[in-house]
């Protein structure tokens, strides 16, 4: 099959043809169809994210079909479409998954990091992290569902934890911002959007969803915040948001990796104001998030990418030059 592989961190993926891989106890074999390009693929192939095994098929928004099952499989049907998310595989027996916290497991395996991922023809996937897609989304529409909708939605419901929200501010409008702010529209929250400054298209593109306001992320708010998401792996934007986030507001970071936070005077974080950061995601978020998916029509807004073009979204990715999010179409 074809592939793009990271062979060594900080260099390009090369496209190669290696064996299909056989699926092992409790996993399925996938003819992918599409898969997502993550901010996270970026963080891996840049090396932020130490500890890759390489060579690496990198990405974990992957949607396919089961062309085949290995022994004791049978959740899926053959030919049926299914997603493979990040989180893909957990031991249940540390003290994380004891206490239902699976998305902290200390043996976890991860797709596209530490398993081999979708930027390929084929992948195999542990059947028990696989997810149903629901019929309303076509291939590529559904893989953003998998990592920006999924963890976008745990920092989403990380950031309603207080009762009572209803300003919500998103610091970085991609991928994951511009689906979480249709499940807050939708839940009657109104969603400020902070882009780059004098980004005006990805401004544009955050009014046009139905943000209540869209500015650069160096500019306060015209109300204050209940509560904030940050997606932009931005350190400096930690105290940003705390400025704009009122009293017993919560502070959530939504990336994998971000550059250092800045020091910040005490009194902004004073009156209850608090951090949150966001890891992985558990199944039971992906069953929550896809049931929503199911019954509200997500508009998720894709630029499509071949599969060896997928330097080339990673670059555009990198420069903030992307609408909404990549796909890369198998």
């Amino acid at each position: 099959m074809k592939a793009m592989l990271l062979e060594r961190p900080g260099e390009p993926l090369v496209m190669k043809k290696v064996e299909v891989p056989a699926p092992g106890e409790r996993e399925v074999l996938i003819r992918v169809s599409a898969c997502g390009v993550c901010r996270t693929d970026l963080h891996i192939i840049d090396g932020e994210l130490a500890g890759a095994k390489l060579p690496l098929i990198p990405g974990h928004e992957i949607v396919g079909r089961v062309v085949a099952e290995g022994g004791n499989a049978g959740r899926f049907r053959t030919g049926e479409r299914i997603g493979v998310p990040w989180l893909g595989y957990t031991d249940g027996s540390c003290r994380y998954c004891m206490r239902g916290e699976e998305n902290l497991c200390d043996n976890a395996r991860f797709t596209g990091y530490t398993i081999d991922g979708g930027y390929a023809e084929y992948t195999v996937a542990d059947e028990r992290y696989c997810l149903p897609i629901p019929e309303r989304y076509d291939d590529l529409r559904a893989a953003p569902l998998l990592c920006a909708g999924l963890i976008g939605y745990r920092s989403y419901r990380l950031a309603l934890s207080k009762p009572g929200v209803k300003r919500l501010g998103i610091y970085g409008f991609g991928a994951a911002a511009h689906i979480i702010a249709q499940v807050a529209l939708f839940e009657g929250i109104d969603v400020y959007a902070f882009t780059r400054p004098g980004d005006l298209e990805a401004q544009e593109f955050a009014l046009s969803l139905g943000a209540a306001w869209a500015g650069g992320s160096d500019e306060m708010p015209p109300e204050e915040l209940d509560a904030a998401i940050i997606f932009a792996p931005v350190g400096s934007l930690v105290p940003a948001a705390l400025r704009a986030t009122s009293k017993g507001g919560t502070v959530v970071c939504g990336g994998i990796h971000m550059s250092n936070i800045p020091s910040f005077p005490y009194s902004i974080l004073w009156e209850e104001r608090s951090i949150r950061s966001v890891a992985n995601l558990t199944r039971r978020d992906g069953e929550e998030f896809i049931s929503l998916a199911r019954n509200l029509h997500i508009r998720t807004e894709v630029q499509e990418f071949r599969l060896d073009e997928a330097n080339d979204a990673l670059e555009l990715l990198r420069a903030g030059r992307l609408r909404g999010a990549a796909v890369l179409k198998i």
